[in-house]
């Protein structure tokens, strides 16, 4: 009978001492990541939302708490539908044209080159995102400057022998920020395709091929039904990359002519430090906060993250 009291008492001590490890284990590594995102999500959220129902103004005074601020999303400010549905063409502009369907091409056409070539290719093509942000888009002023010394220009009268300079700033200022927004996007799903066209078994290609299969039927019985995750991933996170970002926008047109290019969350950021309407801004910065929020839940319940994230089950026979 003490035999069994110490053996119970000694299986409890082991399961205390693992429970406890795993506890430290928990605050050893999930720790810093609970505050950083605490303290760079959270409170900024937080102090959102509290500045977006005051009159904060350039002054950064407060006089009064107020919802004149969502009165004036919802009502009260009619330049946003404009930004709005600008936003709406950027984004799915960018990534139906570059993102997604650029970047798989880009992925297909290295995939089936020498790897040596292959290499170099997806080198080259990934330099502009390696690149600083304000070295890129100076080289796309430099592109498209309007004077016969833009590259443009010059291959223009040059090649195709066209005198008239053109001025796609002014002419075509929304297809010039998806074009300059859509190479860097390209690059990213060029990599993630590529790595997944790679997974693909050998001997489903090699029968394919034997059968009498094609490129374009191997690319769309084989190789485009095993990217169907992969593109999904690269449409939602992609989606919500180009709807929260804008600096290669400020850095190259600055939002203009006049809002021609300002998308929304460049809107947010002229009307709050261009325009000194920090309330506003906040109140405007709130809904692109739930989207992101919903965007990001969207993608996590799509990809059934919590199955990925169990444990892992180990069956013996």
């Amino acid at each position: 009978m003490a035999a069994i009291t110490e053996n119970a008492l000694n299986v409890r001590d082991r399961l205390g001492t693992a429970k406890w490890r795993q506890r430290t284990n928990l605050l050893i590594f999930l720790g810093p990541a609970v505050v950083l995102i605490f303290l760079f999500y959270v409170v900024p959220v937080i102090v959102d939302i509290v500045i977006s129902f005051t009159d904060m103004g350039r002054s950064l005074a407060v006089h009064e708490f107020t919802t004149k601020q969502y009165v004036k999303v919802f009502s009260g400010d009619r330049r946003l539908p404009q930004v709005i549905g600008l936003t709406f063409v950027y984004v799915f502009g960018t990534l139906a044209i570059f993102n997604v369907t650029f970047g798989l091409v880009l992925a297909i056409l290295t995939t089936s080159i020498p790897k040596t070539s292959a290499g170099f290719f997806r080198g080259v093509w990934l330099l502009p995102r390696m690149s600083p942000s304000v070295l890129y888009i100076f080289l796309w002023i430099w592109v498209i400057n309007p004077s016969e010394f833009g590259l443009l220009n010059q291959i223009l009268e040059n090649v195709f022998g066209v005198a008239e300079p053109i001025d796609l700033m002014t002419n075509a200022p929304v297809a010039l920020i998806i074009f300059s927004n859509g190479f860097i996007g390209a690059s990213m799903g060029m990599i993630i395709f590529t790595s997944a066209i790679r997974s693909i078994p050998e001997h489903l290609f090699h029968a394919a091929r034997v059968d009498g299969a094609g490129g374009l039927a191997v690319v769309r019985h084989i190789t485009l039904p095993a990217l169907r995750w992969p593109i999904s991933f690269i449409t939602i996170y992609q989606t919500l990359s180009l709807t929260v970002s804008f600096e290669y926008i400020l850095l190259l047109t600055k939002g203009g002519p006049f809002f021609d290019t300002t998308v929304y969350a460049l809107y947010i950021y002229r009307r709050a430090f261009e325009n000194g309407q920090y309330a506003y801004g906040a109140a405007l910065a709130l809904f692109l906060i739930v989207i992101g929020s919903v965007v990001a839940m969207l993608g996590w319940k799509f990809f059934d993250m919590k199955k990925l994230l169990q444990e892992p089950r180990i069956e013996v026979h």
